[in-house]
């Protein structure tokens, strides 16, 4: 059984994943930079975190 990746709510389009955490900050990947598109999420390719757009179309929260 596989955990589901980390979801990030974020109030903007453009974000950055190091894959830190608050329990292991060094052991992360290197910094990528993230653009949101017209679905409203985007996924990073090292550690599969999903950053979803608040208000934007995959929010369930604004639904």
């Amino acid at each position: 059984m596989s955990i589901p990746p980390e979801t990030v709510l974020t109030p903007t389009p453009r974000v950055k994943c190091d894959g830190a955490t608050d329990i292991s900050p060094a052991l992360g990947h290197p910094r990528v930079w993230l653009q949101i598109d017209e679905k409203g999420y985007a996924e990073c390719g090292y550690c599969d975190r999903r950053f979803v757009l608040q208000g934007g179309p995959a929010d369930v929260k604004a639904a």
